[in-house]
């Protein structure tokens, strides 16, 4: 059984996690290439949008854990761990035993870099969550620019019931949608946040019937691939990094996308198809 799913409809890719069994944890393999997957979409220009989504009941279960040693893919899986400190990634000796630097290596080659590859991504990703997103799977469908979830979606946070701390970015990328205090009480306690409650806090855009959820996912994923692809990674990279910056230094990076981003075909169409008063014609370049 292939175990990620990835097809080009019209100029939209899709990506599925195809675990179902273990509600679509997360194997090293996949982990990889899902990474490689996201940064051909980046370079290729017939991509212009993606949606990633789980196949079965399951977004994802965060990692599969169940390999022990060599399966380090982070965040709260099958088997009841809550991250990835309990596998290793082939940074341990032979013999198995654990060296200091070995489970924080394990994050930076793992899930970390999954959840980067998505943020890093050029063109917009689309998360479209049917059931459970927990541990690493909630911080992967919550690195996406849109979130879309099926009315039976969960959010969990599962890392402080193993008594672990959260991982792929997960204390990065949550106080940044919803604020400290709330990200820490879903850190804290670790309960299951319903798709309403998501949406609620800001986690989620739009909930919407589990049977209309791929339907509305490709939507507005279409929307997307047929925009000013080059103009929308622009703004995706602004916003990405206007939390971490001071005013001057977004004011710089403005000005700079801008000036980059008025040598594309689509800008000029954009004004061109503005003093002409018709509707433009945006080809992704």
């Amino acid at each position: 059984m292939t175990e990620l799913l990835h097809r080009l409809d019209g100029q939209v890719m899709h990506l599925t996690l195809n675990r179902p069994e273990t509600l679509n944890a997360i194997t090293p393999d996949q982990r990889e290439l899902l990474i490689r997957l996201l940064g051909d979409a980046s370079a290729d220009p017939e991509v212009r949008a993606v949606v990633l989504t789980g196949a079965g009941r399951g977004f994802c279960a965060g990692a599969d854990l169940r390999g022990g040693a060599g399966s380090g893919s982070g965040g709260g899986a099958r088997g009841g761990s809550g991250g990835e400190a309990g596998s290793g990634s082939g940074s341990s000796p032979a013999s198995g035993e654990r060296v200091a630097g070995d489970v924080a290596r394990m994050l930076r080659l793992g899930a970390q870099r999954l959840t980067a590859a998505v943020l890093d991504c050029e063109k917009p990703v689309i998360a479209a969550v049917n059931g459970t997103a927990a541990g690493l799977g909630a911080h992967l469908a919550l690195a996406c620019d849109l979130v879309l979830a099926a009315e039976s979606a969960r959010f969990i946070e599962v890392f402080a019931r193993r008594a672990l701390v959260p991982d792929g970015g997960g204390a990065y990328l949550l106080p940044r949608l919803i604020g400290p205090q709330r990200a820490k009480e879903l850190m804290f306690f670790g309960d299951a946040l319903s798709a309403t409650d998501a949406e609620r806090l800001g986690l989620v855009n739009r909930v919407v019937p589990d049977g209309e959820l791929a339907k509305t996912a490709h939507e507005w994923a279409a929307r997307l691939a047929s925009g000013p692809t080059r103009a929308l990674a622009l703004t995706k990279q602004l916003v990405n990094a206007s939390l971490d910056t001071d005013r001057a230094t977004a004011f710089a990076a403005e000005a700079a996308a801008q000036e980059i981003n008025m040598t594309t075909t689509d800008a000029q169409e954009g004004v061109r198809s503005f003093v002409e008063r018709r509707s433009a014609e945006f080809k992704g370049r």
